[in-house]
């Protein structure tokens, strides 16, 4: 099964997760109490997926994924934390985690966020969503967010040529499907909503993904509603 790194300041919780995700079929390669202890432990083990706290003394949880975007960039991220402000949700996703989760979470929603990540599918907690689509909005009304100025700084401002293009590409499906993603709808959601199959929507938005060239679903979502 996977090879996962634990990384959090709490060693109650670290000692949890170990037994929650051994009694699942996952091999827990180390645990770490900051950023620094958990690089020095994927120098010399192999890794697929990290769970990393925000808040930890030393390093903390937005510089190590920056580290490991650069030395590690194979292994997958999932932030499990109990922050969702703004700046954290922000330099999460830009900075290249694969998920964000809140610590409040259930064991089946970590198990689970852990094989979506896997399977490349970028997961959110539902108060994360919510507040990515309250930025969103308020980009609509001119004002300026955080992840819009964290957007035009990886970017330069300017918007994708294959987004600006996208317009005279998309169907109207996929244009339904667009606007329901920007809504915060999840997969399941828009099927139902659209009385079509689940699988249906994932190559939709499959499709979607090849004709922007974005191919995260949070930073698509932020283009789309930039645009």
């Amino acid at each position: 099964m996977y090879k996962v790194l634990l990384v959090d300041d709490e060693n109650l919780l670290l000692d949890s997760l170990e037994i929650i995700l051994s009694l699942n079929g996952m091999e827990i390669v180390g645990k770490a109490n900051d950023g620094n202890e958990a690089l020095d432990i994927l120098e010399g083990v192999e890794c697929d997926i990290a769970l990393v706290d925000i808040n930890m003394k030393g390093m903390g949880g937005i510089e190590l994924i920056g580290h490991m975007k650069v030395k590690h960039k194979d292994v997958k991220i999932l932030v499990l934390t109990t922050f969702y402000d703004d700046d954290n949700i922000t330099k999460a996703i830009t900075g290249g985690a694969d998920g964000y989760l809140l610590k409040d979470s259930g064991k089946d929603t970590i198990l689970g966020a852990i094989n979506q990540i896997m399977g490349g599918v970028t997961v959110l907690d539902q108060k994360v969503m919510l507040r990515l689509t309250q930025l969103m909005s308020q980009a609509g009304t001119g004002v300026k967010t955080s992840m819009e100025a964290e957007t035009e700084n990886t970017n330069g401002g300017d918007k994708s040529p294959s987004l600006a293009n996208l317009a005279q590409d998309i169907t109207q499906r996929e244009q339904e499907i667009c606007t329901l993603m920007v809504e915060g709808l999840t997969n399941k959601q828009i099927a139902q909503k659209l009385y079509i199959s689940e699988g249906t929507v994932k190559n939709y938005i499959s499709n979607i993904y090849d004709k922007t060239g974005i191919h995260d679903r949070v930073k698509l979502i932020v283009a789309l509603k930039e645009s």
